[in-house]
């Protein structure tokens, strides 16, 4: 399935007093990774937002391998798991610079009407772009 690369550099404020980054900051580099990989298929959360579809995460699971620490610039892959249907299901890994695995993560997302406020498909232009 389609995946992307993001780069991203580890900001001091990321870490904790060891220089470490403290594990909650992994969901804002998942994050980062997911909007890239929708960007690269032409579309954004904003734009998505703006044509009444909203994709609140529903599930998050990671497995953590190695720490990354302040300064690293990490990369980021971001894999769609299956053609999304009601919800849209993602695979990570996240390296460190020397190409060691520092975790491994996944995500659900669902889509939903922003006015509604329901579970919808996916939307079609989504699809479109990725059969």
């Amino acid at each position: 399935m389609k995946n992307t690369i993001t780069k991203i550099r580890v900001r001091y404020g990321e870490t904790d007093q060891m220089g470490v980054v403290y594990y909650g900051n992994y969901a804002q580099y998942l994050e980062q990774g997911r909007t890239e990989w929708l960007r690269e298929l032409g579309y954004s959360y904003k734009w998505m937002e703006a044509n009444n579809v909203h994709l609140p995460v529903v599930h998050l699971s990671i497995d953590y391998k190695l720490p990354a620490y302040y300064d690293d610039v990490l990369t980021v892959k971001t894999t769609l798991k299956k053609l999304p249907s009601v919800k849209i299901e993602f695979y990570y890994e996240i390296y460190n610079e020397s190409k060691q695995l520092l975790i491994r993560a996944t995500t659900v997302l669902v889509f939903v009407n922003s006015t509604t406020k329901k579970l919808m498909k996916a939307p079609q232009y989504l699809l479109d772009k990725l059969v």
